[in-house]
């Protein structure tokens, strides 16, 4: 086992998680907790019916410092930058140790529920939302179904 010096912290919060039935995690590697695959489905909101892959790293700081998380599906989103990078404020300055992998999951399905243009990372997403609620809603549709967005290409990611 490959989390014997850092997680006797870890394993109680995978043990303990409670995930919202659009969530579901995956272990690629049984003998590796500390690398897992967290599937988000919303059911509601712009997303609804999108399958999105993002990917957790627990390091040795757990619980002082927060997982590192990517997203691996490419989404029109204005908290979800084209490279996977996430702004959640709970995974840089807000993180405490008393906060889980429970806390970022459903901190994530909110950004799929309510995207905040106010903190964003992918700005014309969040331009668009902003002041263009309907074209927003057709981009983020018209990703999901796979295809551009001015001239970036987005796959397929609905279930």
């Amino acid at each position: 086992m490959k989390y014997k010096n850092c997680c006797c912290f870890f394993i109680p919060d995978i043990n303990e998680l409670n995930l919202p039935k659009t969530c579901q995690v995956d272990f690629p590697d049984p003998d590796d907790l500390l690398n897992f695959k967290l599937v988000i489905s919303p059911d509601e909101g712009f997303y609804r019916g999108g399958r999105f892959v993002f990917n957790f790293k627990v390091g040795q700081g757990y619980p002082h410092d927060a997982p590192k998380v990517k997203c691996e599906t490419m989404v029109y989103h204005p908290n979800i930058d084209l490279e996977g990078n996430v702004c959640l404020n709970i995974l840089r300055e807000d993180w405490k140790p008393v906060l889980t992998v429970n806390s970022i999951v459903y901190g994530l399905q909110y950004l799929f529920l309510e995207p905040n243009p106010e903190d964003p990372l992918n700005k014309e997403a969040a331009e668009v939302l902003q002041n263009n609620r309907r074209l927003f809603e057709q981009n983020v549709a018209k990703s999901m179904r796979g295809g551009y967005i001015g001239s970036v290409y987005f796959d397929r990611c609905l279930k």
